[in-house]
């Protein structure tokens, strides 16, 4: 059957060979008419980063990091969807609040904690963001007051609700070259707070 096809040809690689740098590759001019789809994460393309549910702040704060993202995906053991978790969540007043209503310490707190909940969420339909444009989405988030929008099809073999994409506003934001400053954003103070504090 190999003997079919025909083999590609190959080069020794030069020493000017690097690794490639997804940011820093050149990306299409985009504009409020592009189609909304170009300033999509297909989580069909990419790997989504999910935490459990029990884990605790720390973390989710180093998973971010490390990862160079500002939410992760929380989820069950069998990859059920609970809900979302954001920077904003970690470094804002939900951990100091759960901390005053419920009495816990900082170290006791977990995702579960803090994240919002699959109940709570919005999520678009990939069937309307497919022929919706940049400037409909922003108008969209700006509604909703999020700075991340889901995006779910659904799957006609398990007849559930798959999450395949993800929206950002800093990520909208540096494509444009424009600032998106509806979403409220954690205090600078409450950052600091934090990180002195917790990442110590």
């Amino acid at each position: 059957m190999a003997n079919d096809f025909h083999s590609l040809p190959t080069l020794t690689l030069p020493r000017t060979t690097d690794l490639v740098q997804l940011e820093q590759r050149p990306h299409p001019p985009i504009d409020l008419h592009s189609a909304a789809l170009s300033v999509m994460t297909d989580l069909r393309v990419v790997n989504p980063v999910g935490i459990r549910a029990d884990a605790d702040l720390r973390e989710a704060h180093q998973k971010m990091i490390s990862h160079g993202i500002r939410l992760l995906f929380v989820h069950d053991d069998g990859g059920g969807l609970l809900g979302i978790v954001t920077a904003v969540d970690l470094l804002g007043e939900r951990p100091i609040q759960c901390m005053r209503e419920h009495g816990k310490h900082h170290a006791d707190i977990v995702v579960a904690d803090v994240m919002t909940p699959r109940d709570r969420l919005d999520a678009l339909r990939l069937q309307d963001v497919t022929a919706a444009n940049v400037g409909q989405l922003i108008a969209t988030m700006k509604q909703l007051g999020r700075q991340h929008a889901l995006v779910v099809e659904l799957n006609p073999v398990s007849g559930h609700h798959e999450l395949c994409g993800l929206f950002s506003t800093t990520h909208m934001a540096r494509l444009l070259g424009m600032p998106l400053s509806f979403i409220r954003v954690p205090q600078a103070l409450s950052e600091i707070q934090y990180s002195l504090l917790y990442t110590g």
